[in-house]
């Protein structure tokens, strides 16, 4: 107690400052005796202590030295950065008295700035008056112009009053504009009050102007004399009305008065004007330019899927036609061509698009009822219909493939962009409608499950959407608009097979119900002793392969091989279950001699449907056999290395299962066959069917113990 209370007294200031220190140290010494303990528990190792000492002794001097250097190199960088915060602190202390010198300075130079400014304002007031004084004249004789103009449109001087106007729209544009350049903006509703009077003005011309123009055509042929003092002509029939309802009776007048009233000029009007005037050209421009106009006003409005189809034919194809301005009583002097398109490219892109849109509706509108109509015939009293062959099949299929194609071909006589995005829509448009097919078939496999007597042709219709999945699959490519490009997109065919995979899990799930009360007799003393449950599961196989026959070839095939799977699959499920031990070699030879007879029948039944040996999964089950039928036990761990070559998915519990079952394998034995498949892991190949890895091993079972006692 003394020395404890000494050293306690004695403690080191370091110690006290830096307990980490004395903790760490602590631990170093019991780290240390620790290993000594360890190492020379033995009086042999005792002669090396001394190299143990220098070794140590060397390693201690090599740490220290390191540490010496490092601490010496933190040292000098330590001096280095107080030195360079002595130079930064002096650099600040002359900035600051720079920026305080500078500060001083702005200060006395800050009444002559408010000096500069009060020229400046007076600078910029001086350009302005300026300004003002320069167009005072003609200002002040705005209203006289105004007035002289009236009495022009009044005694039908037309031309003379159109100049007026347009010096006075110079004039304002000008003001206004010279106002916006000098931030005055609030004084240009003084401007526009002042010129007022210019929007009444052109009201009058432009009705005076319409008056003549819309009376030229009959003045051609009552009397050509008057018409030569019209300056113009222009369309008579453009007037921005609500026409989507009527658009396709608007858009034939307009061709049918069109072509019609250049037939009069062309033939009567060209005769009544100087040869320089080019009245064709110019009543052709202005007819073309006038009707790009309407179009673009019409556009404007919110026109049903119909109206825009019948607009854009109409602007891509009847224009240009011999119907219209192609007629052959225009040819050759009526030419379109160096007029441009009547609505630009990307006007004509974007009508396509709310074509696109328009009809996407219609097609969502659609499919939902087509849907509706196809789950309630599932729950119909009668086996779905069927094709000339037997298959059963619905009129799904047929119907969506012939909504999406001829949605399609229709766009072929508008332009090949069209068409592309009316496919793509499709195609978008059937993917989604194939995901609400898939969950109707949910939906139709959990009414099964409440009550499994309804529907009463359950496995008809899902094997008639088999068939149907078939159909459409095949039917896709022909709905491309190139006939040469036959690919099904990626992501089309993924909701293929997830709606083909969906049906055959449900058939599947079918056959495993009637299958799983005799599966669950397998591997036991009952099906041992000669019960025919095999008899019994060919029966129900061959059933619902029967069924299967009503579906076409490539369906039937994969619903064959998955049987086989299943079945296979349930066999070796029975045997990991454990449910017996063979007692004796004659019993183990009368559990094999079972085993190969079912193997060997069930092979042979799928094979008679048409599946080839190298495809089943049976053959497991002769490994099996022949992984139990082995004499010599000694020789276990060749026959597994061998099995789990060939199934590598195989695990150390389906193996030990198996060995259980075997009856005489010894706790070396085992040990030996398990330790062999430690070193020998064997890795997935790409294009292995997993067997054994979807086939769990029931835990075993734990001692039974009674209440503080030991177990048993």
């Amino acid at each position: 107690m003394g020395t404890s209370a000494d050293d306690e007294q004695g403690a080191s200031p370091r110690d006290e400052e830096w307990p980490e220190v004395e903790k760490a140290e602590k631990l170093a010494r019991g780290a240390a005796l620790k290993w000594a303990s360890g190492v020379f528990y033995r009086p042999e190792n005792l002669e090396g202590l001394g190299q143990y000492r220098s070794r140590e002794t060397q390693r201690n001097s090599s740490i220290q030295s390191r540490l010496k250097s490092t601490v010496q190199s933190y040292l000098e960088g330590v001096s280095a950065g107080l030195e360079q915060l002595r130079s930064a602190v002096q650099e600040v202390q002359s900035v600051c008295q720079e920026l305080g010198a500078a500060r001083w300075a702005l200060l006395d130079c800050a009444d002559r700035f408010q000096d500069l400014q009060q020229m400046r304002a007076l600078m910029a007031e001086h350009v302005q008056l300026a300004s003002v004084v320069q167009v005072l004249p003609q200002l002040f004789s705005v209203h006289e112009v105004f007035s002289h103009t009236l009495q022009l449109l009044r005694g039908q001087h037309l031309l003379e009053a159109h100049v007026e106007i347009m010096m006075m729209e110079h004039l304002r544009d000008n003001i206004l504009s010279q106002l916006h350049l000098r931030g005055l903006s609030s004084a240009q509703a003084t401007v526009l009050s002042y010129f007022s009077g210019l929007q009444e003005l052109n009201e009058s011309l432009a009705k005076q102007l319409w008056g003549i123009v819309g009376s030229s055509l009959q003045l051609v042929q009552e009397d050509p004399v008057l018409f030569v003092t019209a300056e113009t002509i222009t369309g008579t029939h453009f007037h921005t009305t609500r026409v989507d309802a009527g658009l396709s009776r608007h858009l034939e007048a307009l061709q049918r008065d069109i072509v019609s009233e250049l037939r009069v000029v062309k033939d009567l009007m060209v005769q009544c004007v100087p040869a320089h005037y080019n009245i064709l050209s110019v009543c052709t421009a202005t007819y073309h330019q006038a009707l790009a106009s309407h179009l673009q006003d019409i556009l404007r409005e919110d026109l049903d899927k119909q109206a825009l189809f019948h607009l854009l034919k109409w602007v891509l194809h009847v224009y240009h036609s011999s119907e219209m301005m192609g007629h052959p009583d225009l040819l050759p002097e009526v030419d379109v061509s160096s007029l441009g398109p009547l609505i630009s490219p990307e006007l004509v892109d974007q009508t396509e698009r709310r074509y696109v849109v328009k009809l996407k509706a219609s097609v969502l509108e659609w499919m939902p009822r087509t849907l509706n109509r196809e789950f309630e015939e599932w729950f119909r009293e009668k086996e779905p219909k069927t094709d000339h062959q037997g298959f059963f099949q619905s009129d799904l299929p047929t119907d969506v493939i012939e909504m999406l194609n001829s949605n399609i071909k229709v766009t072929s006589s508008i332009t090949s962009s069209l068409q592309q995005k009316v496919y793509n829509m499709a195609l978008e448009e059937l993917e989604a409608f194939l995901g609400r097919l898939r969950e109707a078939l949910v939906q139709y496999g959990k009414e099964h499950q409440k009550d499994p007597t309804m529907p009463k042709y359950y496995v008809p219709y899902l094997l008639a959407m088999l068939n149907n999945n078939l159909a459409l699959s095949s039917f896709v490519p022909t709905l491309h608009p190139d006939s040469a490009c036959r690919e099904v997109p990626v992501s089309l065919q993924a909701a293929l097979d997830r709606m083909q995979k969906k049906a055959c899990q449900l058939l599947l799930e079918e056959l495993l119900l009637d299958l799983q009360p005799l599966c669950v007799q397998l591997a036991s003393r009952k099906w041992l002793s000669g019960s025919q449950l095999v008899n019994s599961m060919c029966e129900v196989i061959d059933k619902y392969t029967k069924d299967f026959s009503r579906v076409k070839k490539p369906v039937f095939t994969l619903l064959l091989t998955e049987c086989e799977v299943l079945v296979a699959n349930q066999y070796l499920r029975a045997l990991m279950q454990k449910k017996m031990v063979c007692k004796s070699k004659e019993e183990r030879g009368q559990f094999c001699d079972r085993l190969l007879q079912d193997a060997t029948q069930l092979r042979e039944l799928f094979c008679s449907l048409g599946l080839d040996r190298s495809q089943q999964n049976l053959e497991a089950v002769f490994a099996v056999r022949e992984l139990l039928c082995l004499k010599d036990t000694a020789l276990l761990s060749l026959e597994v290395l061998g099995f789990i070559t060939k199934y590598p998915d195989v695990s150390d519990e389906h193996i030990s299962t198996l060995l259980d079952l075997r009856g005489d394998v010894s706790k070396e034995v085992r040990h030996m066959v398990l330790e062999m498949m430690a070193q020998h892991p064997q890795a997935l190949p790409e294009s292995y069917q997993p067997i054994f890895s979807t086939i769990l091993v029931p835990a075993p079972e734990l001692p039974f113990c009674l209440r503080k006692g030991k177990c048993a």
